[in-house]
């Protein structure tokens, strides 16, 4: 595979939306940047307990579970918000001011108080999320893009001239036939990435993992071991058909 490149040293956030997330659509990217030869620091906020049948006290201890199965460091950096304007609901759309408020009290506590004549601060230095597809078109992944966001505008406001200092990644939505591609779309993502504008800087754009035999494995027991209360016979369907358990391609978003 063509030699792209990663982030190294960074402190991450994965932004989700439900438990199971992590392992159904980022499992490439998260187990690549959690390799400890990396030196990033990999934390996880998800926003809701996925409680829409009742079993959010059971799927927060899934969600620590598979995120350690895949590389995350300890379960203290799995955070899961519960708030009842945050509804796991495919019919609704989450509030972005809500999101970056979650977002500005875990990680930039201090930008109402930072001073308009130096950087912002933060305590990250990227968020990887949904674009605005949203990968399945979910309202609650769709939310969470406008809301990282807002995050980042907010953060950004009083400073002008100076950088973020946080990026914002976020994985690629694709058509009905190359989502159930497997490891067929890895060829065609692949070419893609070479055609797109590489940065090589050190936010680099795009980012591209492509899970070897062993990460697929891994990221399917993060669903059929981990999250086992999800595990109805359509997920069956996703862990052997979707590109996302082979592939992730991510691109950095320039918000305005």
């Amino acid at each position: 595979m063509p030699d792209f490149p990663t982030l190294q040293g960074k402190r991450i956030v994965f932004l989700i939306a439900h438990p199971d997330d992590e392992a159904m659509f980022f499992a490439p990217v998260l187990q690549w940047l959690s390799k400890p030869e990396l030196g990033n620091q990999v934390l996880i906020l998800c926003l809701s307990s996925g409680d829409a049948d009742g079993l959010g006290h059971l799927r927060k201890d899934e969600l620590a579970k598979s995120a350690v199965l895949l590389g995350v460091r300890t379960s203290e950096h799995v955070v899961v918000v519960e708030d009842e304007k945050l509804p796991d609901s495919m019919e609704t759309k989450w509030d972005p001011k809500l999101i970056a408020s979650i977002l500005t009290r875990y990680f930039a506590p201090k930008m109402m108080s930072t001073p308009s004549t130096t950087a912002p601060l933060a305590n990250i230095d990227a968020i990887i999320t949904f674009d605005t597809g949203g990968v399945s078109g979910h309202p609650n992944h769709i939310s969470l893009f406008h809301g990282a966001s807002l995050f980042l505008r907010n953060l950004m406001h009083r400073h002008a001239g100076w950088e973020s200092p946080v990026k914002l990644y976020t994985l690629t939505s694709v058509n009905m036939v190359r989502k159930y591609s497997s490891i067929l779309d890895s060829i065609m993502t692949i070419i893609t990435c070479i055609w797109r504008t590489k940065e090589r800087s050190e936010f680099p754009t795009p980012l591209l993992v492509v899970s070897g035999p062993g990460g697929v494995r891994k990221a399917q027991r993060a669903m059929t071991t981990a999250h086992e209360s999800q595990m109805r016979w359509f997920r069956w369907g996703w862990i052997g058909l979707s590109r996302y358990m082979v592939v992730n391609d991510l691109k950095r978003e320039k918000v305005r």
